[in-house]
């Protein structure tokens, strides 16, 4: 299925991503959508409940240059995960410091979210399920395969990549490393996710404590 560019909000992306992958789903499919928060909370909120699926997160933080935090040279993910881009480590040049410290100021942030989230709510069980990772958008795939990495320990059915947009280059790599792929879109040039959206206001703490309350029916 495809979408007309640019997308309205993640709320209408979530809408159409729903509808592009009731193909991929059977009846008896045990089902659970992960978000990547912040953005990606919106956009498997509208899946989730579009698909009557179980809604939870997987919390995933981009490691970005000191000098410039929206170049990315790897991500890691909760479970201790981390996945280095080493061709960015490379060409940039990273030290091993420098890799160390940015992981220890993102694991600090990385369980602030796990806390203010979550809060008492249980993790939630993928062996055997089949999982499907929601994020808004799909730029260098860093933190998406932070995700998958932490996914895989936990031995799921298999894993379902679902994004509004991504570059087609991002997309075929990680085709290799999951077992379905739903995209709506692959424009060129792609320079950024927000390029591709009307509204891409950042999605606030409260804004997803709120979705997430909603999907737990937790006060």
């Amino acid at each position: 299925m495809a979408v007309q560019l640019p997308i309205e909000d993640r709320e209408s992306a979530g809408l159409a991503l729903a509808q592009a992958l009731l193909p991929c789903l059977t009846a008896s499919t045990n089902t659970i959508v992960l978000a990547l928060p912040r953005g990606g909370v919106p956009v498997a909120a509208r899946v989730a409940r579009a698909l009557g699926a179980e809604l939870d997160l997987i919390i995933v933080r981009k490691l970005g240059l000191p000098r410039n935090r929206e170049l990315g040279f790897g991500a890691i993910a909760s479970g201790g995960i981390r996945v280095l881009n080493e061709d960015v480590v490379r060409y940039r040049n990273v030290s091993q410091s420098t890799i160390e410290a940015v992981t220890e100021e993102e694991n600090r942030e990385l369980r602030r979210r796990e806390t203010a989230y979550r809060g008492e709510h249980p993790l939630p069980v993928l062996q055997g399920r089949t999982v499907i990772l929601v994020d808004d958008g799909i730029a260098t795939g860093a933190t998406m395969f932070a995700a998958i990495d932490a996914i895989r320990q936990q031995r799921p059915k298999e894993i379902i990549i679902a994004v509004p947009v991504a570059p087609e280059e991002t997309l075929d790599e990680l085709k290799t490393n999951v077992e379905q792929v739903v995209c709506l879109a692959t424009p060129t040039p792609f320079f950024s996710i927000g390029q591709w959206y009307r509204d891409f206001s950042q999605t606030s703490d409260s804004e997803v404590r709120e979705l997430l309350r909603e999907a737990w029916n937790t006060p």
